[in-house]
C-alpha cells in the first residue's frame, strides 16, 4: 500500500526544473521499475564513474544517491526546500491533502487494530466502556473499540490460585507479623498456612473490590486468628489441626460471600503450626513428655482390657457357685424341715415306736461304716479263741465278692506249725469251729431280723 501511494503521488505532482522533461516524455517521476529512479537520463548525476569508457547505461545505480534523492523530494513536499531554479518550493495543495489523508488513514487503521485482543482458553474477557461494564467475552479472538472509548481485562476462571499467609513462597521465609497468633490459653504459636481459591464470578471479582488478592489474604488471616484464639495451644498444635483447617475454609468462604468477591475457596492447607523459635526447645521436651504420657496410658489401658474381663468372669463364676450352693442348702434345709415335720407328726401318734425307730436308724448309720464282730453269749463257753483279724478280713472279702457277684470267700487255712505251738490248749481248740459257725449264723439271723423290723416300721410310717 505505501508503494502504490508513492507512485500515485509521483504521478500527480507537477514537476519543475529538470524533472519537467521526464514528465513531458511521459515517464513517471517515482517509477520503481526504473533503475535510475529520479535521475535525468541526459545528465551524469547519480552515475558512477566509468574508467573503462563504457556505456553509462550498463552500470547499476548508486544506492546512496538514490536514497539522498528520495529524502530530498520528501523534504520538498513537507519542508519547503528550494527547487531546481533557486526559488522557494511551494508544494501543491492537492498533494499535501492527499499525503495527509494517507497518513491519517494509516493512523486510523493502526488505532482500530489496537482494539483487537485474544482471550486464552479458561479465561474470560471483560470489556468496559468509559469504565462501565459493556459485555463479557469468551475464549478466542475478540475486538473492542480502542482507547479511550473501551478497554478490556482478562480474568482466569479455571486456574486454582494460591495465597500464602505467614510466609512467602517458602516456609523458611517467615512473615512474623502474619504468623504469630495468640491462643485461648494465652500462648503464642507460629501458624503458616495457604488458601486455594478460584474465581467463579469474574464481574464481581473485577468490580466489587480492589486489591482482591490482598483482600483474600486479610480475610484468611482474620478468620484463622479468631479460630486460634478460641482454642488452646495443645489443640492447635496436635489434635485440632485438621479441624482448624476445615473450619477456616468455611469461615473464609462466608466472609468472601459477604464481601461479594466472586471467589470460591477450594481449601486451606496448614503448612506449619509450631511454637515460636525462642521456646522451641522447651516445647520439644513438653511434647516428648506428652508422648510418654500417651504411651503409658495406652499400656495401662491394654493391661486393664486384659485383666478386667478375667476378673469379671471369675466374679460371675463365684456368684453362680454361691447361688448354686445357696439353692442346694436351702433345698436340703427345706427337705429336712419337711421330714422333721412328718417325724413329729408320727412321733405324736406313737412315741415309743418312733423313738426305737430313730435309735435303730442311728445305730444302722453308725455301724454300717465300721467293722464289727457279733458273738452269741448264750453258748456258755467263756473261753473262746476268736481270730478277729481273720474274721474281719473274711467279712471284707465277702462284701467285695458280693459287690462283684461272686461266691463267698473261704478263710485262709492255719499254719501247720501253729497247733504244735499250742499243744496245752488242745481241748479248747477242738471246740473252735463250732463257735465260729454259731457266731456267723447268729449274726446273719440278727441282721435279718433288724432289717425286717426296719422295713415294717417304714411301711407303717408311710
Amino acid at each position: 500500500m505505501p508503494v502504490s501511494l508513492i507512485k500515485r503521488i509521483g504521478a500527480r505532482l507537477a514537476p519543475t526544473g529538470r524533472h519537467a522533461g521526464a514528465r513531458k516524455a511521459g515517464m513517471p517521476l517515482f517509477s520503481l521499475n526504473d533503475p535510475r529512479w529520479g535521475h535525468n537520463p541526459k545528465s551524469n548525476e547519480g552515475r558512477r564513474p566509468n574508467n573503462n569508457n563504457k556505456n553509462d547505461s550498463d552500470g547499476p545505480p548508486d544506492l546512496d544517491q538514490l536514497w539522498r534523492d528520495f529524502n530530498q523530494r520528501l523534504n520538498k513536499l513537507f519542508g519547503g526546500k528550494r527547487g531546481g531554479d533557486g526559488g522557494p518550493f511551494r508544494p501543491d495543495a492537492r498533494g499535501v491533502g492527499l499525503t495527509a489523508t494517507v497518513v491519517g488513514a494509516i493512523a486510523l487503521l493502526i488505532w482500530l487494530a489496537s482494539g483487537a485482543f485474544i482471550v486464552q482458553e479458561g479465561q474470560v474477557g471483560i470489556v468496559t466502556t468509559f469504565g462501565r461494564l459493556s459485555h463479557v467475552t469468551g475464549a478466542g479472538f475478540n475486538w473492542r473499540w480502542p482507547a479511550p472509548f473501551q478497554s478490556h481485562e482478562t480474568v482466569n476462571t479455571a486456574q486454582v490460585q494460591t495465597t500464602e499467609i505467614g510466609y512467602r513462597a517458602n516456609v523458611r521465609n517467615k512473615q512474623p507479623s502474619e504468623a504469630l497468633m495468640l491462643t485461648g490459653d494465652e500462648n503464642i504459636v507460629d501458624v503458616q498456612f495457604s488458601v486455594q481459591y478460584k474465581i467463579k464470578d469474574p464481574v464481581a471479582w473485577v468490580f466489587n473490590n480492589r486489591d482482591q488478592v490482598e483482600t483474600i489474604r486479610d480475610s484468611a488471616e482474620t478468620v484463622v486468628r479468631e479460630l486460634v484464639g478460641q482454642n488452646k495451644m495443645d489443640t492447635v498444635l496436635y489434635t485440632g489441626r485438621d479441624k482448624l483447617a476445615m473450619e477456616a475454609r468455611e469461615a473464609i468462604q462466608r466472609l468472601a460471600d459477604r464481601y461479594r468477591m466472586g471467589a470460591e475457596i477450594v481449601g486451606v492447607t496448614m503448612q506449619s503450626v509450631q511454637p515460636p523459635d525462642q521456646v522451641a526447645a522447651a516445647f520439644e521436651d513438653a511434647g516428648k513428655a506428652q508422648e510418654e504420657r500417651v504411651r503409658a496410658r495406652s499400656e495401662a489401658q491394654a493391661f486393664a482390657d486384659e485383666v478386667i474381663p478375667q476378673a469379671k468372669g471369675k466374679a460371675a463364676r463365684l456368684l453362680q457357685d454361691a447361688e448354686a450352693y445357696r439353692a442346694s442348702v436351702v433345698s436340703v434345709a427345706t427337705g429336712n424341715a419337711a421330714r422333721f415335720d412328718k417325724i413329729v407328726a408320727e412321733y405324736a401318734k406313737a412315741p415309743a415306736v418312733t423313738r426305737d425307730r430313730m435309735y435303730i436308724e442311728t445305730m444302722q448309720q453308725i455301724l454300717s461304716s465300721t467293722s464289727k464282730v457279733m458273738i452269741d453269749a448264750k453258748t456258755g463257753n467263756n473261753t473262746i479263741y476268736l481270730p478277729l483279724d481273720r474274721l474281719l478280713a473274711q467279712s471284707t472279702a465277702n462284701e467285695a465278692a458280693r459287690g462283684a457277684n461272686s461266691g463267698p470267700v473261704m478263710a485262709p487255712q492255719q499254719n501247720p506249725a501253729q497247733p504244735q505251738a499250742q499243744q496245752p490248749a488242745a481241748a479248747p481248740a477242738q471246740a473252735q469251729p463250732q463257735p465260729q459257725t454259731e457266731v456267723s449264723a447268729g449274726e446273719s439271723n440278727r441282721t435279718h431280723d433288724l432289717r425286717s423290723r426296719d422295713t415294717g416300721r417304714e411301711r407303717e410310717s408311710r
